[in-house]
């Protein structure tokens, strides 16, 4: 087993294009490390570049202590599952986990023993005679894995490798891919584009966006603490609310649209960093959760009014989604723009949100509902940095 240490490592194509911009990542042994962001944003590239498959422009490398950056993929004692599980259909499945030692001229009685050990990590013990045709997609990405574990690496990556599979099926494989990460306990950087899967996968998630790693931590403090708008944004489903307000002169009360919301003392020993914001534009954000149906059970500090668009009924909760008179923000932009074009582009004038509310809520399309604001749980980000403020 081993670790991989990424130390400020870029990637510049000959066209000028840089794709991967000092990027600093450590996944421990053992470790399970979920890359995630949207297209383009970089994260493939990382991957590939710890697997030999990209040349690293600048910066180091490390698996283990040895430094890889002119290392072969062979060398590097990595094993790669890719959302193309490439399987060789005119093979068994024993056939197929048993291909690259094949290859490698490991003795048949060693083979024998890694494959059926592998098997039964997989639950694939039952199945080794049958061909990937006459397998489900689930069994076939485990046939991929089990190519990948008879080799004891040093790492694994993955890129992608349940996007293929349908939604229900792709629940269940992330249960499964880490029960087996878990059981063999090697260091595993895992790629996606999809953040529930990066959430409830990952010890630790680092999430990218053109090119830059913008924030790397456990999921719940990517969730409670984001770092910048962006990230604000991107984790978490249904997204953050994000408006624009402005904090009044005197720091008592949060402007938001017509509407004001009180703060007291207790925001500001949250967020002290807010007491050079009085009189000021900022983002504020609401979590959707953290918008109750205002009753007198709610003993919240403040209420936000708004118009009823739209209520989707998912049995154990209610999705409202609602419009109020403030400038909505964005985080969730991936063109490579100067920031104050970046900032300009994420502004839309329709103030658009949603609240998560107990399904037995009394609430109707077209009517106004009164959402409960817990003032310290609301998020604040500077305007011109995107940046949180602490």
């Amino acid at each position: 087993m081993a670790s991989i240490t990424i130390e400020n490592v870029s990637k510049i194509y000959p066209n000028g294009f840089q794709a991967v911009t000092e990027l600093n990542i450590d996944v421990e042994e053992g470790e399970f490390m979920v890359m995630v962001g949207p297209s383009g944003c970089g994260k493939t590239t990382a991957l590939r570049m710890v697997a030999g498959l990209e040349e690293i422009s600048s910066g180091t490398l490390k698996i283990g202590e040895r430094v890889a950056n002119h290392l072969t993929s062979k060398e590097r004692d990595v094993a790669m599952v890719f959302q193309n599980y490439a399987l060789y259909p005119h093979m068994s499945v024993a056939e197929n986990i048993a291909f690259g030692l094949s290859l490698r001229r490991t003795p048949k009685d060693v083979i024998k023993k890694k494959v059926a050990d592998a098997a039964e990590i997989l639950g694939l013990s039952e199945l080794l005679q049958q061909k990937p045709g006459l397998l489900s997609g689930g069994q076939r990405q485990r046939v991929a894995m089990g190519r990948a574990i008879v080799r004891d690496p040093s790492i694994f990556l993955m890129d992608e490798p349940l996007s293929n599979l349908d939604a229900k099926l792709r629940v269940q494989m992330r249960t499964e891919v880490r029960r087996i990460q878990r059981r063999i306990g090697v260091a595993t950087l895992y790629v996606t584009h999809d953040q529930t899967e990066a959430m409830t996968m990952g010890d630790r998630v680092a999430v990218m966006r053109a090119g830059v790693l913008q924030q790397c931590d456990r999921p719940q403090v990517l969730y409670s603490n984001p770092t910048n708008l962006f990230v604000a944004a991107f984790i978490g489903s249904p997204a953050m609310n994000l408006f624009e307000a402005v904090l009044s002169d005197d720091g008592t009360k949060l402007l938001l649209g017509s509407q004001s919301l009180a703060l007291g003392d207790d925001v500001y020993q949250l967020r002290s960093g807010l007491q050079s914001f009085r009189g000021k534009k900022i983002a504020v954000g609401l979590r959707a959760e953290d918008l109750p149906i205002a009753s007198s059970d709610t003993r919240a500090g403040a209420e936000l009014k708004a118009s009823v668009e739209a209520i989707e009924a998912l049995g154990s909760e209610l999705l409202v989604h609602f419009s109020i008179d403030a400038t909505r923000l964005s985080g969730e932009r991936t063109g490579r723009v100067a920031d104050e074009e970046l900032l300009a582009a994420a502004i839309d004038i329709v103030g658009e949100g949603v609240a998560r509310v107990e399904p037995r809520s009394i609430v109707q399309t077209g009517e106004v509902a009164t959402f409960a604001v817990y003032p310290e749980r609301l998020h604040f980000f500077d305007l011109e940095t995107q940046n949180a403020i602490y």
